[in-house]
């Protein structure tokens, strides 16, 4: 029985590292299943589990806890970056500013709590405030920069201070996590909001975007339009839109820009939801008309591009017209609609809604690639390339005026920061970005977990010894504090004033809070990417941020 003896309690074995890891894991997301009063906290579970098991004694070899706490934080951050990354700049535009500056609001008021009850309290040293107020943002990297910087400082002496940090850590972390979604609760009742309401508004916001395609049939019947060509009548309207279909004469073609628009024409166009009206104006009336039951050789087909060569290309040198004789009236990439724009670049897994005769369509579909099949297959290159310069711009470090420690983005704002870049860019490189849902979310939920238990673990021997006296309580209760009253003044504000989407206020409190068990439960209680999106626009300004006080506390106060 000495092997059973060596598997459980070896802490220098691999089988043991894994056990304890597979062990931890496998019951944080059972127990993540099961709800407390309406609400579950999915893998955030993880987490309690391993303080539990650390607790009774089993550990695992430090370095190992501390590679794979990294290395999961590193695969949730990337794989996030990677999904919202195509939309991160356009939700900027429309709404980062607004909200990256509800997010220094927040770390404003963090701050600001932290240093109102180290002066008034007075029973905390500096140093722990500082592991206290990391734990309740859950912000390891701000930790790991405090502590770094609190060495260069102070040297061999500083040994017993960062110890106490990474118990302040340990002590507010969970509260922290609970507390940003109790924050999230709170604003949901005080505002009574109803999620089917929220998904709704949010489905109309998308449905107002200038990409969003919308189809209409119209009858022209505009006299300044009769006799003149495709590109005459888009030089006079001067916006977007794809004419898919035309019924003139009783004969179905695909127009191209040269052709002629008579009176009565039936035109089937692809434009903006919010140009209706302009069109309607210039060409004529809206009309009812069933294109499908028509004898027409006409067709509409989706393809997928997974040809690695179309990677990266603009739809406008396809040869649509001339090579093809097709008409493309839209994109659906990653679940949204697009409106096919000359200047929009084909990315891989882009489906494509083509329209034109079948033999053309095929030739078409052969060019793309229209194989599934490839799209199952893993780009490992993009991932581990991106992995590998996100840990390299996370590791460098950046003087500031005055300054004798430099700071750094770490393990986790610089992999996300690159995965944007990536996902964003890559085609411009020839760079394949392109990863199934299932693919995603498999990393996605991996790396939580496994940074989840790593924390768990490494925190739960000492956990209870810390907490279970008056002045672990009282740091526990310190760091509920600054999590949950910034948030709830934040979120109140992003609701009343701004009315913002409930589900973007979630994403907002987990990004300005840099919380990865949060943003699950956001995106499990959403159902979309809204929380996601607003996670990862604030998300980098947040980390920065983040390291940069925490060193600046120590520095200027300490």
């Amino acid at each position: 029985m000495e092997w059973i003896q060596d598997l459980l309690f070896n802490s220098e074995s691999v089988a043991h590292a894994i056990l304890i890891y597979a062990l931890v894991i496998a019951f944080g997301v059972a127990l993540g299943k099961v709800k407390i009063l309406g609400v579950s906290l999915g893998v955030t579970f993880v987490l309690f589990v391993g303080l539990l098991i650390g607790h009774f004694g089993f550990s695992v070899n430090g370095n190992v806890i501390k590679f794979v706490q990294d290395f999961g934080l590193i695969l949730f951050i990337f794989s996030i970056g990677m999904q919202v990354g195509p939309g991160f700049f356009s939700s900027f535009k429309k709404g980062g500013f607004l909200l990256n500056g509800l997010a220094i609001l927040i770390i404003t008021l963090n701050i600001a709590v932290a240093l109102t009850i180290y002066y008034t309290a007075g029973n905390v040293s500096l140093t722990d405030m500082v592991g206290i107020l990391s734990g309740a943002v859950t912000n390891t990297p701000g930790l790991g920069a405090a502590q770094q910087t609190l060495t260069e400082i102070q040297g061999d002496t500083a040994a017993g201070a960062i110890q106490g940090m990474s118990m302040g850590y340990a002590a507010a972390y969970p509260l922290g996590v609970v507390g940003i979604i109790l924050s999230m609760i709170l604003i949901k009742s005080i505002f009574k909001i109803k999620l089917e309401d929220e998904t709704k508004k949010l489905e109309e916001e998308n449905a107002q975007s200038q990409l969003m395609p919308y189809v209409i049939t119209l009858r022209a019947e505009n006299s300044g339009i009769f006799n003149k060509s495709v590109k005459e009548i888009h030089d006079v309207i001067g916006r977007n839109f794809v004419i898919s279909r035309m019924l003139s004469d009783g004969k179905f073609t695909i127009p191209t820009s040269s052709t002629i628009v008579k009176e009565g024409d039936l035109l089937l166009i692809v434009i903006s939801v919010q140009d209706e009206a302009a069109y309607t104006t210039i060409i004529g009336p809206k009309v009812e008309h069933d294109w499908e039951v028509e004898n027409s050789p006409v067709v509409s087909r989706r393809i997928v591009v997974t040809n690695s060569d179309i990677n990266g290309k603009k739809l406008g040198t396809m040869r649509l017209h001339a090579g093809f004789r097709l008409n493309v009236t839209r994109i659906n990439r990653a679940g949204v609609d697009l409106l096919a724009s000359p200047n929009l670049a084909l990315q891989m897994g882009d489906r494509l809604t083509v329209v034109g005769n079948i033999n053309d369509i095929e030739r078409f579909a052969s060019k793309l690639g229209n194989s599934l099949k490839r799209l199952n297959e893993p780009n490992m290159f993009t991932m581990f390339i991106g992995i590998f310069l996100g840990i390299v711009i996370g590791s460098i470090p950046f003087a500031l005026p005055g300054m004798s420690v430099p700071m750094k983005l770490g393990l986790a704002g610089g992999p996300l920061i690159v995965a944007i870049l990536l996902s964003r860019f890559g085609h411009n490189f020839k760079v394949i970005t392109y990863t199934s849902s299932a693919a995603n979310l498999l990393l996605r939920e991996v790396g939580i977990c496994l940074f989840l238990a790593s924390v768990g673990i490494s925190a739960g021997a000492e956990f209870a010894d810390t907490v279970f006296n008056s002045t672990g309580a009282m740091w526990v209760l310190y760091g509920f504090l600054i999590t949950f009253i910034p948030l709830v003044i934040v979120g109140f504000i992003a609701r009343a004033k701004f009315n913002i989407n409930y589900y973007t206020i979630m994403g907002l409190l987990s990004g300005g809070t840099t919380d990865p068990p949060a943003l699950a439960y956001a995106n499990k209680t959403a159902n979309n990417d809204a929380p996601a999106v607003s996670y990862s626009t604030v998300y980098p300004l947040t980390m920065f941020l983040r390291v940069i006080t925490a060193q600046l506390i120590i520095l200027f106060l300490a």
